[in-house]
């Protein structure tokens, strides 16, 4: 019977027919048993009515832009960077954030391993600190001086919830590092008990070279702290990593959004901006 031949075989009933239909088709399932077809004769007849199911090609969506985002992996850029590139830049792209990731798993295996970022992350309470800094992002066009200015970015990163606020300008002024700190505050509804400036003038005139220097605030930046009631904690000079998750944050910023906006005006910058920081 069909499923005691299956059975000896240890193959699927389905199989059994399959095979039994394919030799019966070309002629060698009845005849003489003293007389049987050589197993090269068999396997060639069932493969010949029978042939292999290829595997289904997984092809990525994402294929088309492989060497694209090829590229931006080559700038340090990561999978959520090139996704979130994808959407503001591609509106067609329909694919998925774990499309990118396995797409970028892909390319960094076929590249080889690579020494990386290693990070510790130091936790804090929410609320308790956050940390600012400027990062140059190229010249951009300002439409009222009509020329090709020097721009910055300033980022203020919350220690707790690593929740960003960023903003474009043209100068790292005193007057400009207060107003940012005002829109920061008001766009994260209130006020960290700890600020962790970089070395810059606007924050501090004199930065501690040694662990008994002391630094010395910029006056300004002394009198707006005491009013809106934070401590100010100035970064060492011998501790970069003290303010870490901002030099992190204002690297994936330079690194994701503000990568071939090179000399594009700045309002559409700005627009852009407040989008992608959304």
């Amino acid at each position: 019977a069909p499923r005691e031949v299956a059975r000896l075989l240890v193959m699927g009933p389905n199989t059994e027919r399959q095979y039994r239909q394919a030799l019966e088709a070309e002629g060698l399932l009845h005849g003489d048993p003293t007389t049987l077809p050589s197993l090269e004769v068999l396997k060639t007849a069932v493969e010949k009515r029978c042939p292999a199911a290829l595997p289904p090609q997984q092809v990525s969506s994402l294929e088309p832009l492989r060497s694209w985002i090829e590229e931006c992996l080559g700038k340090r850029m990561m999978p959520r960077a090139i996704f979130d590139r994808l959407r503001l830049e591609h509106p067609e792209f329909k694919g998925s954030y774990s499309a990118v990731k396995r797409m970028c798993k892909a390319l960094r295996r076929a590249r080889g391993v690579r020494p990386e970022d290693v990070a510790i992350p130091v936790e804090t309470s929410a609320g308790e600190v956050a940390q600012v800094d400027f990062g140059y992002v190229g010249k951009l066009l300002d439409p009222e001086a009509r020329t090709l200015r020097k721009a910055w970015c300033f980022v203020m990163v919350l220690g707790f919830s690593r929740h960003m606020v960023v903003r474009l300008v043209f100068d790292q002024r005193i007057e400009t590092w207060l107003a940012l700190h005002v829109e920061a505050f008001a766009e994260l509804g209130g006020v960290p008990r700890t600020v962790v400036p970089d070395n810059l003038k606007a924050a501090v005139i004199r930065a501690a070279f040694c662990i008994d220097d002391q630094s010395e605030l910029n006056r300004s930046y002394r009198e707006f702290a005491r009013y809106y009631n934070f401590k100010i904690d100035p970064t060492p000079s011998y501790d970069p990593g003290k303010k870490g998750k901002v030099e992190a944050g204002v690297k994936y910023v330079k690194g994701n959004f503000f990568v071939g906006r090179q000399e594009a005006d700045v309002d559409d910058v700005r627009r852009d901006l407040r989008r992608w920081v959304s």
